[in-house]
């Protein structure tokens, strides 16, 4: 049993005459205050919702057996947006695949931003294919494929920040790819055009 001594070994000295009282020893148990510790541990054991570890839902392309390997991973060039992630933050993107040499694409430059950033040009791109939808140019199946192209120089903060641009626009196709040398060379001469 725990119990706490708190008789007093020194006093005061009294006068003459006065008589000298009994020395009392007051001591405490503290059993019962342990048993209310656990309980209260116990109680906020129960009662504390446990952190549920964060994780990004993926989805995995469906592979279709009827139809051929080629017809499965083709994309279509009016669908497509390619995302080029640079150093600084910088995002490029340019709309297609850019696979004919001779006519390279319009690049574009922006950041992550809430105004004229790149989930401003993923609503625009959505918007366009949904117009080329009802004019009986692409079909209902037909939907925007982001192709996401982070370089060397980018940080693993702006690969985050790009899936969750995918997350939050409901883009239900895209693609993390290695950047390609033509790409690289697509941001270096529209660095040297901006002067940056």
């Amino acid at each position: 049993m725990a119990e706490m001594d708190t008789s007093s070994s020194g006093g005061h000295k009294k006068g003459p005459g006065v008589k000298k009282g009994k020395k009392l020893s007051t001591k405490i148990d503290l059993t019962p205050m342990v048993d209310l510790g656990f309980l209260l541990i116990t109680f906020f054991m129960y009662t504390t919702t446990m952190s549920k570890p964060k994780t990004m839902e993926i989805n995995m392309p469906y592979k279709d057996e009827n139809l051929k390997e080629e017809e499965q991973s083709k994309i279509k060039a009016s669908t497509a947006l390619t995302v080029l992630l640079s150093k600084e933050h910088r995002v490029y993107y340019y709309e297609g695949l850019a696979d004919d040499p001779t006519k390279p694409p319009e690049l574009k430059v922006t950041y992550f931003k809430s105004k004229d950033g790149i989930r401003d040009e993923i609503i625009d791109k959505k918007k366009r294919i949904e117009e080329l939808k009802q004019q009986g140019a692409l079909t209902a199946k037909d939907q925007l494929t982001v192709l996401i192209k982070p370089d060397t120089t980018s940080t693993y903060d702006d690969l985050v920040n790009i899936l969750d641009e995918m997350s939050i626009n409901d883009v239900r196709t895209y693609a993390i790819i290695d950047i390609t040398d033509v790409d690289r060379e697509f941001i270096t001469a529209t660095e040297q055009a901006n002067g940056q």
